[in-house]
C-alpha cells in the first residue's frame, strides 16, 4: 500500500508532541496536523509547564511514573542542548511547602527529579505559616516556545500542519488512513466524551526577574514558577467551568496568595492574565479504537484527558500513541495484504 496518511487532531503540547514521535518513529508515513487553534492561542500556551505531577486516580500509579520518567528525560537532553534556550526548557529548583505534613511521603515521582529531600529549618524559616516541604530540581517549559520549537521540529521532519476545524472525524476518512484524536477538551464534543470536563485555570504573568526559585503549596492551589522571560503566579481548579473570560477579582485573589508565599513580589507588575481550560477526566484516554460506518473503517488513536498534568506527561503518552499508531499501520498493510492475494 501507499505511505499511510496520518492526521493528529489537536496542536497543543499534547497534539504537537504525539505527531513528532510519529513522524520520527513511523518514517514510512505522512504526517498532519489540524486544529483550528495554533500557538499562541492553545489551552497549553495558558499552561505553567512545570514538570511536577499531578496524580491521576484512574491510572495506575506506575504508569504515570513511566510517562513521567520518559517525558523528564526527554526535557533534560533538551535542556542539556544547545537548544535549549530556543525550545524553552531549563532546569528550577525550588520549594513545595505544606501547612500540613502530606500523607504521600515521598510522591511517586521524587526519585524522578533532582536531588528530592526533606527541606531543612534553616528553609522553613523562609515560610512561617507551614510546617514542612520538599526541596528539589525539576524542569520547566515556556510553554509558547517550546510549541514552537516542536513546530520546527515537525516541518523539519516533514510534517504539515493546517488550520482546520475538524467537527466530526469522519470527515477526514476519505483523505487520511489513521485519525489521532488529540483534541483537549474539545474532544468533549469531538468525540461525546461525557468522562471529560474542563478545570478552569487563570494565571497571571508578572514581571519579577529577582524571583529565581519555584514555590508551590503542596495542594496546589498557589504557586510561583520563575521562566525565562516572566514569573507565573497561580492559580485556579474551577471544576465544570468553562468560561475563558479573565476575572479581576481572581487575579487580586491570586496576587495576594502568591504575595503571602513570596512578599518580594508585591513590586512586581502584571504583564497580562491568561486563561485555559484543563481536559480532565478519571484516567488519560490512550487507547485505539476502529469506528464503523457499514463496511467502512477507520481506525483511531485517542490521546487526551491530561488534565493539569499534560506537560510533565505529554512526551510519554506520545510514544504509546505513536506505538499504537504503529499497530495500526500495520493492520492496514496486513488486510492491504490478504486484499491482493
Amino acid at each position: 500500500m501507499a505511505a499511510p496518511k496520518v492526521a493528529v487532531v489537536g496542536a497543543g503540547v499534547i497534539g504537537l508532541s504525539t505527531a513528532l514521535c510519529i513522524a520520527e518513529t513511523c518514517p514510512s508515513c505522512s504526517v498532519t496536523v489540524l486544529s483550528d487553534q495554533f500557538s499562541p492561542n492553545t489551552t497549553s500556551d495558558a499552561a505553567a509547564g512545570m514538570l511536577i505531577p499531578h496524580s491521576c486516580p484512574g491510572t495506575a500509579i506506575h504508569v504515570q511514573k513511566q510517562w513521567f520518567k520518559e517525558t523528564f528525560t526527554y526535557l533534560f537532553s533538551i535542556s542539556n542542548s544547545a537548544e535549549a534556550s530556543e525550545a524553552g526548557i531549563h532546569l528550577i529548583f525550588g520549594w513545595q511547602v505544606y501547612k500540613n505534613t502530606p500523607d504521600e511521603t515521598p510522591p511517586f515521582w521524587s526519585d524522578v527529579v533532582l536531588g528530592f529531600r526533606p527541606m531543612s529549618e534553616a528553609e522553613l524559616q523562609k515560610f512561617p505559616h507551614h510546617r514542612s516541604g520538599q526541596a528539589f530540581t525539576t524542569l520547566k517549559c515556556d510553554c509558547p516556545l517550546y510549541l514552537l520549537w516542536l513546530e520546527k521540529r515537525l516541518k523539519a521532519a516533514g510534517a504539515q500542519l493546517y488550520t482546520k476545524k475538524v467537527a466530526d472525524l469522519w470527515e477526514l476518512h476519505h483523505e487520511y488512513d489513521i485519525i489521532v484524536n488529540c483534541a483537549g477538551i474539545g474532544a468533549h464534543q469531538l468525540v461525546g466524551d461525557e468522562k471529560l470536563f474542563p478545570v478552569r485555570g487563570q494565571v497571571l504573568k508578572v514581571h519579577a526577574p529577582w524571583v529565581k526559585n519555584f514555590i508551590r503549596d503542596g495542594d496546589g492551589s498557589t504557586y510561583i514558577y520563575p521562566g525565562i522571560h516572566s514569573v507565573t503566579l497561580g492559580g485556579t481548579r474551577e471544576k465544570d467551568c468553562w468560561s475563558l473570560s479573565p476575572d479581576p477579582g481572581t487575579s487580586k485573589d491570586i496576587f495576594d496568595r502568591c504575595c503571602s508565599l513570596e512578599p518580594s513580589l508585591r513590586g512586581a507588575q502584571v504583564i497580562k492574565v491568561k486563561v485555559g481550560l484543563r481536559p480532565s477526566r478519571q484516567c488519560v484516554r490512550l487507547e485505539k479504537e476502529v469506528l464503523s460506518q457499514g463496511e467502512v473503517k477507520l481506525p483511531v488513536v485517542h490521546n487526551y484527558g491530561h488534565g493539569a498534568g499534560g506537560f510533565s506527561l505529554h512526551w510519554g503518552t506520545a510514544i504509546v500513541a505513536a506505538r499504537l499508531v504503529g499497530e495500526c499501520i500495520a493492520a492496514l498493510q496486513s488486510s492491504s495484504s490478504r486484499a491482493k492475494l
